[in-house]
């Protein structure tokens, strides 16, 4: 086997970690992925229909913020959208998500599919990678950056009538392969084009996009994040962990401990690639140790019920198995 191919993964150097001696006290933000990126992992997408029965799931688990759609992608997630804002579907404590590329007529078209949203988060991404920079979008470091900020304030400025609530949420959607100096310079500026308030917060979505460090690592970068992003005070800090080497569930727990506020997973871990972060293994995990979940665990059955009709689930277990 040819192991010399690979480097190990870079520690954060001339760092003091303090998460280490703490422990988690309460149940973070959740944020239900399964609408967008656990329906990415389908053979074939969810319908309406079905994306609208699994968004009333996790509406009566207990989810507060559910990202539903990709709705640049594809007709199914636009309308999807738009029939839970038409229809009057979502409750008036829950926020719904979608996930927006940093490309103008994408922006404009995610904007569309929520006018008149009561609460919702704007997720903007861009990809941040040195090799994503250097060979996919031939762009310099400045240009990436130029990118991020044009697309916010574009952003900011198409939504800013919007009479609901309306919150921003940016990733640097390769975090876990870029440089943390880079990552934290991105952040800091597509931060100063929010300006948001301890009154009207903003969010930053650190993903484990590509799981590859083990999880401490992924702590002491988010930790190392929290020390050096502007306004950290009003910030609220998003992980999105991945299951690439099957430790999700204790790279949130610990990122958790290392200042994150919120964490973005699936039911049971459905995802991209080898999975998003469990949110239920999450879950019953700090219930175990004494902690509301703030999750209705007692209706699991119910949920793993719904679960297993997404489409294709049976189909792809059998692949596994």
């Amino acid at each position: 086997m040819s192991f010399k191919k690979y480097q190990q993964y870079p520690i954060v150097q001339n760092f003091k970690r303090e998460w280490a001696d703490k422990s988690i006290t309460k149940a973070p933000i959740y944020c239900s992925v399964d609408l967008r990126d656990g329906n990415q992992a389908l053979i074939n997408p969810l319908t309406v229909e079905q994306k609208l029965e699994y968004f009333k799931a996790l509406v009566k688990m207990g989810f507060k913020q559910i990202e539903v759609s990709y709705p640049s992608a594809s007709d199914t997630d636009f309308n999807f959208t738009r029939k839970l804002i038409e229809e009057n579907l979502v409750p008036d404590d829950v926020a719904i998500q979608i996930l927006i590329p940093a490309k103008k007529e994408w922006i404009k078209k995610s904007v569309e599919a929520m006018k008149d949203i009561k609460y919702g988060i704007f997720h903007l991404y861009n990809p941040t990678n040195e090799f994503q920079r250097r060979v996919v979008f031939q762009k310099s470091d400045d240009e990436i950056i130029q990118m991020a900020v044009e697309a916010m304030q574009y952003l900011v400025e198409l939504t800013k009538d919007f009479k609901g609530k309306v919150t921003y949420q940016y990733s640097p959607e390769s975090f876990s392969q870029t440089d943390l100096e880079f990552a934290v310079k991105i952040c800091n500026e597509v931060i100063n084009v929010v300006k948001p308030t301890i009154d009207k917060k903003m969010i930053i979505n650190l993903p484990n996009t590509l799981e590859a460090c083990t999880p401490n690592v992924y702590a002491d970068r988010i930790e190392w994040m929290c020390k050096n992003l502007h306004h950290r005070e009003a910030l609220i800090i998003s992980v999105h962990p991945h299951n690439d080497r099957g430790t999700s569930v204790a790279s949130a727990e610990l990122a958790v401990l290392a200042g994150a506020e919120k964490v973005e997973g699936t039911l049971f871990g459905n995802g991209e690639r080898a999975g998003n972060l469990d949110i239920v293994n999450f879950a019953f995990n700090i219930y175990s140790q004494g902690i509301n979940p703030q999750l209705d665990l007692s209706i699991i059955d119910e949920i793993k019920v719904i679960y297993e009709k997404k489409q294709d689930f049976l189909y792809i277990q059998g692949i596994h198995m």
